[in-house]
Formats: C-alpha cells, structure tokens, sequence
C-alpha cells in the first residue's frame, strides 16, 4: 500500500504579515483589558503606603489584608450580598421565563402576528417613556420600597428576545417540530423537551446578561429603594466608599502620621471593594464558558 503524500499549503507573504499585526493586536488588546482588573486585585494586597507612592505595578508589595479587614467589618455589607444574591437569582428566572416566553412564539413561521408584535417590541427599544413615567408606574404598583422595584421593571430586554428569537429561528431544524407533533406532543411539550435541552448555549449567554446587569444594578434601587435592609450590595460599597472619603475630611484630633495613613487605607479600600463585588461574577464565568462562544456566535458564517 502506498503511502499517501500531505501536502502543506504555504501562506503568501500578506496572509503571514496579516497573523503577525492580528497577534499583535490581540496581545495588545489583552492587556489594555486585563491591566486593570490585574491591578485591582495585585493593588488590594498591597500596603496601602506602596499604593499611595505609586510603587505598586506588577506584583503586590508589602502584602496586607487590611483593606479587606476593613471592607469585612462592614456589617452592611453582608446585608447587600443577601439581597443582591436574591435580586440576581429570582430576576434572572424571571428574565428567562419571560424571554423565552416572548422569543419562541416571535420565532414561528406559523404564528400569524409575530411581525406586528415584533415591530411594538422593537419600537420600545428606541422609544420609551424615561425614568419619571417609570418611577410613577412603579410607585403606582405599590412597588417602592419592595424588592420588586428591583426585580419587575427590568423583567425583559428585548434586545435578548431578538437573540434568543434569531437562535431558534435559525439552529431549531422546523423538521423536530412536525416529527413531535407526529409522536403527539402539543407545543408546550415541544418547548420543554426539544427546543430548551437544544438551547443550553443562548440560555447561558442570555443567563450571564440578565444575572450580571442584576449584580451590578445599584441605580434602580437609588431611584426606588430607602430601606438599608433593602439595597443591594452595590449601593453598600458605594456608601462605604463615601463615607471613607468623607472622613477623610474630619481630621480634627489627628496628627500627619495618622490622618496620612487614614488617606492611603482610604485608597486601598476602593480596589478591595471593586475585587468583593466582582469576585463572585468571575466565579460563575467558568462553569458556563463552553455555551458562551457559541451561544454569542449565532448567524456567524460557518467555515
């Protein structure tokens, strides 16, 4: 038997000079975004003198934990990750129940009004009626000062309908819906078993979205929330920010040493306040890292 020959194909000069800038690029991309995250963290170990000075760069230097001991004794603090671990959880499913509530009958050639509703949607994307009409509706609703506010007004996004609706539009084959309905299955049946166990992908993605814009969303409870018992874990760092900048300007009684250390903890305590708040973000990202690429890739040209 004669071995068969692989030939190579060899790049042309252009198609090695286009890998080389793409590189580059991609490199120089990776650290402009992983720079910052990388000094939060290296910054919030560090003697908050070293950071004040301007000495931290690379690694941290004189490692310390006095800035998440600070953070730590907030009270509140615990507080807000009960409530925000509440709002993400329940507003997430939430989020999801109601898009794919909306994308699976808006992607149905055989659902007679789904380009009439699909243009209502759409003219909400660019057309709404702003924060004072929304703040009246919810106050209206008996919504204020309930963890609802934080929850119901953000129930759907229709720019994540438009996703989920183009997913199953185009990776749903039309031929598992009539072998369903041959085997008998009604819609429902449809939904649950076939097209969601096919839809992990976009669930995960479209999950990320929903879960994160919940984690970091502190405007809507600085529009709709006045109990502290209430304010999600973002208002409480910014209020633990605050309040060590304001104290930096009651310095009465101090002298420089003091009122000096007291300014650089102040900036320490920023950066381990930015790592408590993302950390648990950063902790979900790998479980559903597989689904992400190519949930997002939908309508991509396949190669």
């Amino acid at each position: 038997m004669l071995g068969t020959k692989t030939k190579t194909i060899r790049k042309s000069s252009s198609d090695q000079v286009f890998d080389v800038v793409n590189v580059i690029a991609m490199v120089i991309l990776f650290f402009i975004f992983a720079w910052p995250l990388w000094f939060t963290v290296i910054a919030s170990f560090s003697d908050p003198k070293e950071v004040w000075l301007g000495n931290v760069f690379l690694l941290p230097k004189g490692f310390t934990l006095m800035a998440y001991k600070e953070t730590i004794k907030y009270k509140a603090i615990w507080i807000g990750y009960r409530n925000t671990i509440f709002y993400t959880v329940v507003g997430t499913a939430i989020n999801l129940v109601l898009t794919i509530c909306t994308a699976y009958p808006l992607s149905r050639k055989d659902f007679m009004p789904r380009n009439v509703l699909m243009f209502f949607f759409m003219f909400t994307m660019f057309f709404s009626g702003g924060m004072i009409p929304t703040y009246l509706v919810v106050n209206k609703l008996n919504m204020i000062n309930t963890p609802w506010a934080m929850i119901i007004p953000s129930a759907i996004a229709i720019y994540n309908v438009i996703v989920m609706r183009t997913y199953f539009m185009n990776s749903i084959p039309s031929t598992l819906q009539e072998a369903a309905e041959l085997d008998g299955a009604n819609t429902f049946q449809y939904l649950i078993k076939v097209v969601l166990p096919l839809s992990k992908p976009i669930l995960a993605v479209i999950g990320l979205y929903y879960a994160v814009g919940h984690w970091n969303d502190f405007f809507s409870a600085l529009l709709y929330i006045n109990d502290k018992n209430l304010m999600p874990l973002q208002s409480f760092l910014r209020d633990l920010l605050m309040t060590n900048q304001m104290g930096m300007g009651n310095m009465q009684g101090m002298d420089a040493a003091q009122a000096e250390a007291k300014m650089q903890l102040a900036q320490t305590l920023k950066y381990s306040a930015i790592i408590v708040s993302t950390v648990p973000v950063l902790c979900i990202y790998p479980f559903i890292q597989k689904y992400f690429v190519k949930g997002v890739m939908i309508g991509s040209v396949k190669g």
